[in-house]
């Protein structure tokens, strides 16, 4: 099954969820940082009302190292 069209904000409480905490925040950029198989990884992600591109979402999920079925049994 593919991985729907995710808004910013419901990605965001997923991967704070998985663990994840808010770093800092500069205007609608949310800077990331959490550990994931016992590696620190980082990633932002900017909030706006419309869905993430496929790209950008596939760019944070590798950035964040999460499975897309991960994402999909939180949201």
């Amino acid at each position: 099954m593919k991985l729907k069209q995710i808004k910013p904000k419901n990605l965001l409480k997923a991967l704070l969820k998985l663990g994840f905490v808010i770093k800092r925040q500069k205007g609608s950029h949310v800077f990331l940082e959490g550990i994931v198989k016992n590696k620190k990884r980082f990633t932002s992600i900017s909030l706006h009302n419309e869905p993430l591109p496929k790209g950008t979402l596939k760019a944070i999920l590798k950035q964040t190292g999460v499975d897309e079925e991960e994402i999909k049994n939180i949201i």
